[in-house]
């Protein structure tokens, strides 16, 4: 079980760290092509949901090798878990429904390592 927690955060981690650093460092219009969803937020939300990404990618790892304050992946974890019901009503909002598959996809991963997490600590 800690081998595919392990395998299951490395994986999450960067995907939401790949996810988020394109969010900071591309301009809005840039990411219209890939994501129309930023056509409905402010550049600076585009901003503020890859900052969050990031950190919530960085917080799967950093207590885990660390072993300080390990109870933040967990919590990560699910913190992540609630940006992708966001991003599911958001997605539902907008009839992009091709898309809930991933949504739910990550968010069942993203749960899985918040109780695996809270059940076996690191």
């Amino acid at each position: 079980m800690t081998t595919a927690l392990w395998i299951v955060t490395t994986v999450m981690a960067l995907v939401f760290a790949a996810a988020g650093t394109v969010k900071l460092i591309q301009p809005k219009e840039k990411l219209q092509h890939k994501m129309p969803w930023v056509q409905d937020v402010s550049a600076r939300t585009v901003r503020l949901i890859g900052a969050t990404e990031v950190l919530g990618a960085l917080g799967l790892i950093l207590p885990a090798v660390t072993g300080i304050a390990t109870v933040l992946v967990p919590v990560a974890a699910a913190g992540l878990a609630v940006v992708m019901v966001v991003a599911a009503v958001v997605n539902l909002r907008r009839g992009e429904q091709k898309v809930l598959p991933v949504n739910i996809l990550v968010f069942l991963l993203a749960t899985f390592v918040a109780v695996g997490r809270f059940a076996l600590p690191v």
